[in-house]
């Protein structure tokens, strides 16, 4: 069982920036790809970005391309989401997610262990 803990979300104006972050439990950290996933009320989870266990490699949605970056400290066990020139578009809840396979995935389903999601609200 892997628990999860996102932070950093908030209120901000368009254009402005936010770092999430999110803070996992246990000692195999390491060995996990970790996502960023986010959802608005009534529509579905939809991705936004992916990291490999080294960091070596990301991936992210073409909404998101360009303006966020994810990042990952495995000996803090935390892996971040760092958002810039942010849109109203972007308003949502944005969860973090454990795919415990260690290989790379864009859907809700290939993963395996999510956090409590934190409210991201950008103003125009």
């Amino acid at each position: 069982q892997v628990q999860l803990v996102e932070s950093g979300g908030g209120l901000v104006q368009a254009g402005g920036s936010l770092r999430l972050s999110c803070a996992a439990s246990g000692r195999t950290f390491s060995t996990y790809f970790m996502g960023w996933f986010r959802q608005v009320l009534g529509k579905e989870r939809e991705f936004v970005a992916a990291i490999s266990r080294t960091g070596a490699s990301t991936y992210y949605a073409d909404s998101v391309k360009g303006r966020f970056t994810i990042s990952r400290d495995n000996a803090k066990n935390t892996v971040y989401l760092q958002m810039n020139s942010l849109k109203p578009e972007d308003t949502a809840v944005y969860y973090c997610a454990v795919r415990a396979g260690g290989t790379y995935s864009s859907t809700e389903a290939g993963y395996d262990y999510w956090g409590q999601g934190t409210q991201v609200t950008v103003s125009s």
